[in-house]
């Protein structure tokens, strides 16, 4: 397997830019997901790497080699689509060996390889059936095995799992999983669903708008976004939002006094903001809960209650807040109902605070 260096990556199409100075290293072996809203430019990156796309500029390296001009059949790099783009009147072995069989390879090789890689994805009982005759999990295991047998240097997959159903989508996601630690492949994955990225990813990029936000573990990036828009991308439901202002502080905690009067305090350093500058608020549902009896907090009104099975969601209207906020209940706590009057707390560790433009304080630790 090889690694892969991008280095001041731009594309532009006539007066639209695309992608916007992209530096990224992939190592040997590595897990990377490209997340991000729809037209950020992940694909479009997946692509230049491909070979599919040209650069307007910058460099594409796979295994130390610069391979701007090589041909993408030239690069050891597979790619697995959206779409299965199967041959319906061939067999899934067929399938699976055609590009081998047009490369030449001894037909014994081929079936070798092809008869490895259906019981690493386990759809050795699949290889005489046609694609009609298949689930769309089979089919996209088929496509995924019509890669494996090429043996790549680098594996590309650009959103596959978005023609599957929820259960489906879960399961296969098991199996990129245990498909990567068993081949130890430098494998680059392209999603806008951030479950696929939190759960496949050793490394994770945001994207938005033809720009890197973060890139970092999935625990890195849900504990200590770098700003407001991958605090909000991240996770399910999203963070809660709350303007206000800094109203001083004490230690390591931070006062802020949001929209309608209520003062909270967060672990974070204020330092480059000044009292009165505006601010954030950024509370995941999970750390938002109502409050003990005589406890502070915000004052709040219970607008919906979703129940899940495993958890339930309670979205409620703060005062002076304009969008509601949503704390997600264990399915062994109490909740409140519809209409019921609240008071929401979280503790001050578990607070983010983002400036005027987005950008996330540096976060303290108490005790």
């Amino acid at each position: 397997m090889s690694s892969v260096r991008l280095h001041g990556i731009t594309k532009q199409y006539e007066d639209n830019p695309v992608i916007k100075g992209i530096d990224l290293e992939i190592a040997d072996g590595e897990f990377v997901v490209l997340v991000g809203p729809s037209g950020c430019g992940k694909s479009t990156l997946l692509r230049i790497v491909a070979g599919l796309e040209d650069v307007s500029s910058g460099t594409v390296e796979i295994g130390g080699r610069v391979c701007n001009d090589v041909e993408p059949a030239k690069r050891g790099i597979a790619m697995v689509f959206q779409s299965y783009a199967l041959y319906p009147h061939m067999t899934v072995a067929e399938n699976m060996g055609f590009a081998l069989k047009l490369a030449g390879v001894p037909r014994a090789e081929i079936a070798e390889r092809v008869t490895r890689a259906a019981e690493i994805l386990q759809i050795g009982h699949l290889l005489e059936r046609r694609p009609k005759a298949l689930s769309g999990g089979q089919r996209q295991r088929v496509a995924i095995g019509r890669a494996i047998v090429r043996k790549p240097e680098v594996f590309l997959f650009d959103e596959p799992l978005s023609n599957l159903d929820a259960a489906l989508r879960g399961q296969t996601r098991v199996e990129l999983a245990r498909l990567h630690r068993e081949l130890g492949a430098t494998m680059i994955y392209v999603t806008h669903d951030q479950v696929e990225a939190m759960t496949l990813g050793q490394k994770i990029v945001v994207f938005n708008a033809g720009r890197i936000e973060q890139a970092g573990t999935p625990l890195e990036l849900y504990e200590r976004p770098a700003n407001r828009f991958v605090a909000g991308f991240l996770g399910s439901p999203r963070m809660n939002f709350l303007p206000g202002m800094l109203a001083g502080e004490e230690g390591p905690a931070v006062h802020v006094r949001l929209a309608g009067g209520s003062i909270v305090d967060v672990a974070a350093d204020a330092s480059r903001a000044a009292p009165g500058a505006g601010v954030t608020l950024g509370v995941r549902p999970e750390h938002l809960r109502v409050a003990e009896a005589n406890e502070a907090g915000l004052p709040a009104t219970v607008a919906l209650v979703e129940y899940l099975g495993d958890s339930t969601i309670v979205y409620a209207q703060v005062e002076g807040v304009p969008e509601m906020v949503s704390l997600k209940c264990r399915p062994d706590a109490p909740c409140p109902e519809r209409g019921a009057r609240v008071t929401l707390a979280f503790d001050a560790g578990h607070g983010h605070l983002f400036d005027a433009d987005g950008a996330a304080l540096p976060r303290a630790r108490l005790g």
